[in-house]
């Protein structure tokens, strides 16, 4: 039908020309129902539409036909004003019969799809497989010049040592010598160290494809229930004294409120020191999380350690969502206060209650007529005897000396969800929050005389056969006590590695250490981020991160002593062949594979490495198989099916904690291979490296796991003396490892040639120490005699010189470039390298010849103690100084250097012929160490630059006998009596 437009409407349109337009058959330009009729032969055929200046066959809109402004037709207006066909497909499916309100009919009269196959929109809904994580590869801009520069330099030094070989100095051969022996090794040593540097890369992880494969409904998972493996946490203490219970409760918080399936978590907790004040504030902290948890779930809570989250700065409501946020904090702020109070005042209730029940002892004594007065006992809250440590050292009742323990805190969790309601708190809603916590145990393993209980790693020997009793989870993350998650989903993150596509030959993911309370100049390198960010990051491109003690997500598997699936041997030179390793026997009929142990020696006695729990043994299977990643791939070749890991998990029964009770007794490692081959090892002070590197020697391979938001943090000493003395505990534990079978020397060829040479740096680098020290003290000898390590400063010398120093500095700033460090973090690192070498890791390599030798262990212990003069200062431990002999080496080094610039100063100034170039060369190296040696000057002055008496005294006692031995040297009475004889000799000469 034609209908007349509003006059008032176009008036605003130019003026066209009468024209012709072609339009497809669509509802736009169809007539409605309600308008006038219409020939039905001109519905039918007429698509050519004759159009009046002031009319339109449009059913309601003039604008659609107007032209564009170059005179087009405005396909734009067309387009979006017409609705199309879709058809069908993964974007799209329409209605089997009308495909977007139209019949599709073909020539032939099909409309073109199947309907009876029932295909619909769902059937497009499942996504194609993803990985969980993928590799990042360090740009060839920073690494390619990275590469080239180490390569540079590796050719310059040689150049370098052979020019200084070839070229003595004959006038002072001693001086020479020295220094071509310390050059040689510092560049032994740089090698060992850059070698395994060549390779960095980044990785990323997927959490979105973690929950959409394991944690949402799926054909074998209709409930969406979780399918991750179960995990057990594990953290150590051992004397309440150092490690503050508070800080251990703190700790365990933030591993109760981490964000992983409740009822897949399980954690342990290793008091080594069976303490009753540590016993207490962990049933303290079982309490507390039953509101701090839901807290945390309720609104999102980041970090999830208390005394963090209530102590950080800034604004605590950003991109909080609930209005009740703002009292539900202060409530729970209130509730932590209350919480902090009882801890702290644990020690005086519990001195308390032992005076009170120990006086009623000894009344009933005194009725009963005993003649001999009861033992001073430690009372536990129920009136019973602790049966750990006590208070007073009894028999059967000392730190070294005492029964085994373990406490269920919190029981297993329920299965399903338990919503909390407006009654849990009397003034926090928990409605529609999850209230149930996972499974927390308190474990003090037995100790008895005459028993070697291999410290640290013992303990933690026996929390994984404990955890292999109750929970058995595939895998195991340890944590010190002082250590917390500072990232809530940083467990989902790593466990994105080990269930990905060869995830099954992961045997740990090793977290970055990242520390909180450190000065903000980390005088001593605290944050040792040159290390965490650089080294390790390096050392993921080869064979996988070193294991440094905590923070580190296991595979039980693995820590078992089992070899891994598809191993690979290395053979050649430098490990260029690749060979598979020798499989495991053919499976036997009738063997259920899904219980076969992967590479499992073919000698392997099960009962005589494990010991003889039936439980611990039969457990072990089971976590091989719970630890595989799903087999969803076919590029996956040891995998489980999706939904085995939904079943619902058993409560523990009494014969159940009788018999972990039994696999932490002192005894039970007796003839087995704890410690040898199965879990931490044991015989040396780094345990952690050793274990790892047992891993890493059977073929496994690890990863590093770096976190945008920091995984988890802890303390670090900053203080001088104890930072010393932390480093000296890990290069005794280097030294041990160079001296031990563990030594990479001897590693298996399953381990990569550069991995090598790292393990092998790690047993060599103290040593560096013997000619560090020689190299720190030739500028001071030097300027006292007036030589140098060359004859003369010529331009060959300098020139090797400058080009070696430049093309460290550029490889700094490289390795600043790929690693993310800060130049500062640098320059801090090789201050602390050059002080650690002169004191603490020559003390560790004393100790350690002196240890292989003659059998005698040395311990640099603290001979005086200062206590803080502000308490409210963060960084009030920065400036106590406590002196210990690890400080005599570094500070013999500083005052010698110092001495002999005013020495050499003086005699070049005052000497008839003047060798300027000697003294400006000895300077140049002399100010070059006492750079280095600045941060530990500034802490012997401890606060606003006092230092203590005994600086001054060794100081000058240093200062007099190095004056002595150079008059004693340089005898200034035979150089006189040497000059007027041969003037005389001259005078009596005619010639």
């Amino acid at each position: 039908m034609t209908h007349r437009a509003d006059e008032s409407s176009l008036n605003n349109f130019h003026r066209y020309p009468r024209y012709t337009v072609v339009l497809p058959l669509t509802p736009d330009n169809q007539p409605s129902d309600g308008a006038s009729t219409m020939d039905s032969d001109h519905q039918e055929t007429d698509s050519i539409i004759s159009l009046d200046e002031s009319t339109s066959m449009v059913k309601s809109n003039t604008t659609m036909l107007v032209r564009s402004g170059t005179g087009d037709f405005d396909h734009n207006r067309f387009l979006f004003e017409t609705k199309g066909t879709y058809g069908i497909g993964n974007a799209f499916w329409g209605n089997a019969a009308t495909i977007g309100g139209y019949r599709s009919i073909r020539d032939d009269g099909d409309d073109g799809y199947d309907d009876g196959a029932g295909v619909s929109m769902s059937d497009f809904m499942d996504k194609p497989w993803k990985p969980l994580t993928r590799k990042v590869k360090i740009p060839a801009a920073v690494l390619s010049p990275y590469r080239l520069l180490v390569l540079l330099r590796l050719i310059v030094l040689g150049f370098f040592i052979t020019w200084r070989i070839r070229n003595p100095n004959p006038d002072a051969m001693w001086l020479w010598g020295m220094s071509i022996v310390c050059e040689i090794w510092f560049a032994f040593s740089w090698i060992l160290d850059q070698l395994p540097k060549l390779n960095p890369i980044n990785r990323t992880v997927d959490l979105q494809t973690l929950r959409e494969k394991f944690e949402l409904p799926s054909p074998a998972n209709p409930e969406g229930r979780s399918d991750l493996p179960g995990l057990d946490v594990f953290i150590s203490t051992a004397d309440p004294d150092k490690e503050p219970p508070l800080v251990t409760a703190n700790t365990v918080l933030s591993v109760l409120a981490t964000d992983y399936p409740v009822e897949k978590l399980s954690i342990y907790i290793s008091d080594d020191g069976a303490s009753l004040l540590t016993f207490e504030a962990m049933a303290e902290a079982s309490i507390f999380a039953e509101i701090w948890v839901p807290f945390c779930r309720k609104h999102d809570i980041e970090p999830r350690n208390p005394e963090s989250y209530f102590g950080m700065k800034g604004d605590p409501t950003r991109n909080k969502k609930r209005s009740d946020f703002v009292k539900d904090r202060r409530w729970m702020k209130r509730e932590y206060d209350e919480f902090k109070i009882r801890i702290n005042g644990l020690p005086a209730s519990i001195n308390e209650r032992l005076e009170a029940f120990n006086l009623r002892e000894n009344r009933r004594a005194k009725i009963n007529g005993d003649m001999e007065d009861p033992p001073i006992a430690t009372w536990m809250a129920d009136g019973t005897h602790w049966p750990g440590a006590w208070y007073t050292k009894t028999s059967d009742h000392t730190k070294a000396d005492h029964a085994g323990i373990l406490q269920v805190m919190i029981k297993v969790p329920e299965y399903d969800h338990v919503f909390g309601t407006t009654a849990v708190h009397d003034f926090i809603d928990m409605t529609n929050i999850d209230l149930r916590l996972p499974m927390f145990v308190y474990v003090s393993r037995e100790k008895r005389q005459g028993f070697d209980h291999n410290k640290k790693a013992g303990a933690m020997n026996a929390l994984v056969r404990a955890s292999a009793i109750l929970s058995n989870g595939p895998f195991i993350l340890n944590f010190d006590c002082d250590h917390y998650i500072y990232n809530s989903m940083a467990i989902r993150e790593g466990m994105c590695y080990m269930m990905d596509r060869g995830g099954d030959r992961i045997c740990y993911i090793q977290f970055p250490q990242r520390f909180e309370g450190i000065d903000p100049s980390d005088r001593y390198a605290n944050h040792n981020t040159v290390f965490f960010d650089g080294n390790m990051r390096a050392l993921d491109g080869l064979q996988g991160p070193m294991y440094v003690g905590t923070g580190c997500l296991f595979r039980r598997f693995a820590l078992y002593g089992f070899n891994p699936p598809r191993a690979i041997e290395y053979t050649g030179f430098y490990g260029q062949y690749k060979n598979p390793a020798m499989e495991v026997k053919a499976m036997k009929e009738g063997e259920d594979p899904e219980k076969r142990l992967l590479n499992v020696p073919p000698e392997l006695d099960l009962p005589n490495k494990f010991g003889k729990s039936m439980a611990l043994l039969e457990s072990i299977p089971i976590c091989e198989y719970q630890g595989r990643p799903l087999a969803d791939h076919p590029s996956i070749r040891n995998g489980r099916p999706p939904g085995a890991l939904i079943i619902n998990r058993q409560s523990l029964d009494a014969p159940t904690v009788a018999e972990a009770v039994s696999v932490i007794s002192c005894w039970y490692e007796d003839k087995t291979e704890w410690g040898d081959r199965v879990g931490w090892i044991y015989g040396s002070v780094t345990e952690d490296v050793v274990t790892g590197y047992r891993m890493h020697n059977r073929g496994w391979r690890s990863v590093y796991c770096i976190t945008k938001r920091d995984a988890f943090r802890g303390t670090a000493p900053i203080n001088l003396t104890d930072r010393l003395h932390q480093v000296l505990r890990w290069a005794t534990g280097s030294v041990e490892i160079f001296f031990s079978r563990n030594n990479a020397i001897f590693a298996s060829r399953r381990l990569k040639f550069l991995q090598r040479v790292a393990y092998l740096n790690v047993g060599i680098y103290p040593f560096t120490s013997i000619f560090l020290i020689i190299y720190c003290t030739l500028p001071a000898l030097s300027l006292f005699t007036g030589q140098f390590i060359v004859q003369s400063l010529n331009v060959t010398f300098l020139i090797y010189l400058l080009i070696i120093s430049i093309a460290l500095v550029l490889l700094a700033l490289l390795e600043v470039k790929w690693s993310g460090i800060g130049l500062e973090e640098w320059w801090r690192n090789e201050q602390f390298w050059l002080i650690g070498g002169t004191s603490a890791h020559l003390a560790a390599v004393l100790q350690g010849i002196l240890k292989v030798i003659a059998g005698i262990e040395i311990s640099f212990t603290l001979t005086s103690k200062a206590t803080s003069e502000d308490e409210d200062d963060l960084y009030a431990d920065l400036y106590v100084v406590k002196w210990t002999s690890l400080f005599i080496p570094p500070l013999t080094i500083i005052v010698v250097n110092i001495v002999a610039v005013v020495v050499g100063f003086s005699r070049t100034v005052y000497s008839e012929i003047p060798e300027w170039n000697k003294l400006v060369g000895g300077l140049f190296f002399s100010f070059w160490v006492l750079a280095h040696m600045y941060p530990f000057a500034k802490g012997l002055m401890g606060r606003r630059g006092r230092m203590p008496t005994i600086i001054f005294v060794w100081s000058g006692l240093i200062a007099i006998t190095v004056s002595l031995l150079w008059l004693a040297v340089t005898s200034p009475i035979e150089e006189v009596s040497m000059s007027s004889t041969v003037t005389d000799l001259d005078s009596e000469n005619p010639y």
